[in-house]
């Protein structure tokens, strides 16, 4: 979606807006987001599948999820992306399910024709067990759940868990789910320590990490 919304716009709509005849107009809902079909896949396929050719081109056929994403944000060229931002400031973007969703798609829509262009999840997997291990301290801000919070936790229960969480969700905890445990079912993973500072705070990271973040800002430093 950070790439989607660079070049095409989203719009406000609402959580009980008539789901059929959204379809019907083409139009994609995101809670009380409205997606149109040309702003999310038509407009991914018509900039992404030229940079990927752009790629291959260059002889850059194996990337990790870092490497590629990267080289999107570089490519935009819009200091609205965080992609571009994230590439601009060496901040690595790793993406565990990179194959889920539209940007998966068009991966797989140009490996068809160019079979030697691959995706190399082991090298994002390698420089995370590198930042993990060599860690003096870990920490992490986690805002939802799936699979990105649970990589996170997973890689840091081989140096015995973290030792600061903070976790955002408005998932329930009866459900079993990822996204609803607490941390402190972490604790009896081993993927945050007995000791650890951590805190799960229920409710909109829309509202809530703008405040966390204004606040951590102002604060002075020690």
């Amino acid at each position: 979606h950070d790439l989607a919304r660079v070049w095409k716009p989203y719009y406000h709509g609402d959580f009980d807006m008539d789901d059929v005849a959204l379809h019907r107009l083409g139009v994609n809902r995101l809670g009380n987001v409205l997606v149109p079909n040309e702003s999310y896949g038509i407009i991914l396929e018509k900039k992404l599948q030229p940079m990927l050719r752009d790629l291959w081109k260059e002889g850059r056929k194996s990337l990790s999820t870092k490497e590629l994403l990267w080289e999107f944000g570089r490519r935009t060229e819009s200091r609205d992306s965080l992609l571009w931002w994230a590439w601009k400031n060496r901040i690595p973007v790793y993406v565990p399910a990179i194959f889920d969703g539209a940007v998966g798609y068009q991966l797989w829509s140009f490996w068809q024709d160019h079979k030697d262009f691959s995706i190399d999840q082991f090298r994002d997997e390698g420089e995370l067990s590198d930042l993990v291990f060599g860690a003096k301290e870990s920490g992490a801000l986690m805002i939802g759940g799936g699979v990105s919070k649970h990589h996170t936790i997973w890689w840091n229960q081989f140096r015995g868990g973290l030792d600061h969480a903070v976790y955002i969700t408005t998932a329930p905890e009866w459900d079993g789910s990822l996204s609803g445990a607490r941390l402190r079912e972490g604790i009896s993973w081993g993927k945050v320590k007995e000791t650890a500072k951590q805190v799960t705070i229920e409710g909109d990271a829309t509202a809530i990490l703008p405040i966390m973040i204004a606040a951590a800002l102002v604060r002075p430093r020690r």
